[in-house]
């Protein structure tokens, strides 16, 4: 691992003097060919690329201006991501701009950030252009395709320091409009130091030389961007990467990356291997072995247990250790990584009883209540479990606020002060000796520390009061999801005079003649009633079954559970079985 006064171009110079002719990424393209085209740079040709691209930046900005990157997946995204930081100009990683329309996202980030210029590449020029307007203030970016920058004859010099801004990462969030998470490059690489010591805790926090890091996951998402992008280059091990999209057309390319790569290393939200399990067959793994798999991440959405079991359970005859998947909580504000569960064994599950989790304790139940898979005891952060009116830390067993702090805390959000110290500036009231008094990241999520190990329990904005008491959507959505066998959102709609449970999920339209899908329709709505109040002695006021994608979702995939009801009061979601 590098020193950490490095900064992330620095570490790209070394990678490229000291092993010029080393593998940096491959990018398997599953658009040219079926069976993946592979686009490899080495460490020397990535640096001479990256110098190309700083180069031309300079031409049209000076250090600290941001780089909005609009890209497709590829290696031509992480030439722009590193070009940029290489000038000391701050990365903002960002999609393709989604067809039909101005993309309200990317204009949002866009007017926040105020670039100089936005990367992107001559395949997708055309549906960037329209997005370099004039800024508030300032003239509008320039646009720079970096697939047609020309080499350069000399060196440039490295601009960024390591206690300098690398990038801005955007995030939507669940519950409020987008905001530019500060991210140093000693952030980056304090939380890679941390993800590999305590994911490879069990073969004494290093990984092995030949360890490939292989991702799916977008780079503008905070665990697509540090895993798939971020990670080969700190870590130095090579990075075989693929798009969203390649993964989704066909889930069984990512189980055979993992097989195909020694002491493979990857990530993915609980989605991803819900569609692995159900999606390979045997004939897509015949002759390949898991067992030599370092490791995958399970994170950026809530862990299931029965997905955890599918999966475990569909490539253990490929030689896949159930100890493989490991369970882990994180948020951009931390970098990506915060905890989780130790290598060597299955993550722990528990079963706590609902109505004491409700009222904000931990007590263990032999059946029914709330099924929840352990996040392992943090390691290399600080965490606390606060309350949140009174900012006194609790104990073991009662539920609060998760507090973290560490190196890899991110100093803010781009020109906010005001969400900045509410956010990162908690301080606790009369801490214990061993503990820091702040400042700290309140990271809005509720959790419990239960033997020893964290437990999420859901944001506490989602929190549901209906007749007088609490409920977390989490678990009401994880209840009906393993009927309805797709994504949920339970949310709480004001009926005058009091709260309403609604849940909206996504199914599979049932086939079968008409009279036959409405009792199938009518059926599936008895099991979820019936499911809900048995689990969780909560009535389902309404229960709407929409077809497949019908949800808004974050960019991690997330349920955006505030704009669910929204659509929700304003009749705005089509009903599976209606006329």
């Amino acid at each position: 691992m590098p020193e950490i006064e490095l900064s992330i171009p620095e570490l790209l110079k070394t990678r490229a003097e000291q092993q010029p002719t080393d593998v940096a990424y491959t990018f398997l393209d599953y658009d040219i060919d079926p069976a993946g085209y592979a686009d490899t740079l080495t460490w020397s040709e990535l640096y001479d690329r990256v110098q190309a691209v700083a180069a031309r930046l300079l031409l049209c900005g000076s250090p600290g201006d941001r780089a909005a990157i609009l890209a497709p997946q590829g290696i031509d995204y992480i030439v722009a991501f590193f070009g940029a930081m290489h000038a000391g100009f701050i990365a903002v990683p960002l999609p393709v701009p989604a067809p039909g329309g101005l993309d309200e996202r990317v204009i949002g980030v866009l007017r926040d950030s105020a670039p100089t210029v936005l990367l992107t590449t001559s395949a997708v020029v055309a549906s960037v252009v329209p997005y370099a307007s004039s800024q508030p203030g300032g003239s509008a970016p320039e646009v720079i395709e970096v697939d047609a920058v020309d080499p350069v004859a000399g060196p440039v010099p490295v601009a960024a320091t390591s206690n300098a801004t690398a990038y801005l990462q955007y995030t939507s969030g669940s519950t409020r409009q987008p905001a530019g998470v500060v991210l140093t490059h000693d952030n980056v690489i304090s939380n890679l130091e941390q993800i590999i010591g305590d994911y490879a805790d069990f073969l004494g926090g290093n990984a092995p030389a030949d360890t490939t890091m292989v991702s799916w996951l977008p780079f503008y998402h905070d665990m697509g961007l540090v895993m798939g992008v971020l990670g080969p280059l700190v870590v130095n091990r090579k990075g075989v990467l693929m798009s969203p999209l390649g993964f989704l057309a066909k889930p069984a390319r990512w189980i055979q990356q993992l097989a195909i790569n020694p002491h493979a290393f990857s990530a993915a939200p609980n989605f991803g291997f819900e569609l692995s399990a159900r999606r390979t067959s045997d004939a897509d793994m015949a002759g390949l072995d898991l067992s030599g798999c370092l490791g995958i991440i399970s994170g950026a959405e809530r862990v299931h247990p029965g997905t955890l079991h599918r999966f475990n359970d569909r490539f253990a005859q490929f030689g896949l250790p159930d100890s493989t998947v490991r369970s882990s909580y994180g948020l951009a504000e931390a970098t990506v990584y915060v905890v989780a569960s130790p290598g060597g064994h299955a993550p722990t599950e528990v079963r706590f009883d609902s109505e004491k989790l409700a009222a904000g304790h931990a007590a263990l139940c032999a059946a029914g209540g709330s099924e929840l898979v352990s996040c392992g005891t943090p390691r290399s952060s600080e965490v606390r479990i606060v309350d949140p009116e009174n900012l006194v830390a609790l104990s073991a067993g009662e539920v609060g606020e998760i507090w973290v702090h560490g190196p890899q805390v991110s100093p803010g959000y781009w020109r906010n002060p005001e969400l900045t110290a509410r956010t990162f500036g908690g301080q606790l009231a009369d801490p214990s000796e061993d503990t820091p008094a702040g400042p700290w990241l309140r990271t809005g999520d509720l959790g419990v520390i239960f033997d020893d190990e964290l437990y999420i329990i859901g944001r506490i904005k989602d929190l549901l009061i209906v007749d007088g008491r609490n409920h977390y959507p989490d678990d009401i959505e994880v209840t009906i999801s393993a009927i309805t066998a797709g994504r949920v959102a339970a949310v709480s709609i004001d009926d005058e005079a009091s709260e309403k449970l609604v849940a909206i999920a996504e199914i599979k339209p049932p086939g079968g003649s008409p009279e036959d899908a409405a009792e199938k329709i009518r059926d599936l709505k008895r099991r979820v009633a019936a499911a809900v109040r048995n689990t969780h002695g909560v009535r389902v006021a309404d229960l709407v079954l929409v077809g497949q994608g019908s949800l808004p979702i974050t960019t991690s995939g997330k349920v955006r559970r505030s704009s669910c009801a929204e659509q929700y009061r304003l009749g705005q979601f089509s009903r599976v079985g209606t006329a």
